[in-house]
């Protein structure tokens, strides 16, 4: 696993999302997940940032921290 750190910016800049503090303070506090849906299968992401999300949890990618990161804010 590579041991890169990515902040939540970086991740939503990843995924195409509008990435300023305020931003993703407004995603998180739109977006609710029930404890148990998994990240990568909630509505509200496209096709390609769910394949991105779920294929780089798999693959234990340099993503992974902010990822889980992400999804405990989600919940």
């Amino acid at each position: 696993m590579d041991n890169s750190h990515h902040s939540l910016r970086e991740l939503f800049d990843q995924l195409g999302l509008d990435s300023d503090y305020n931003s993703i303070e407004q995603f998180i506090g739109k977006h609710r997940l029930n404890e148990d849906l998994p990240l990568s299968k909630a509505s509200f992401w496209t096709t390609a940032q769910a394949s991105f999300l779920r294929e780089s949890y798999h693959q234990d990618a340099d993503w992974v921290a902010v990822i889980d990161e992400l999804n405990q804010r989600l919940r």
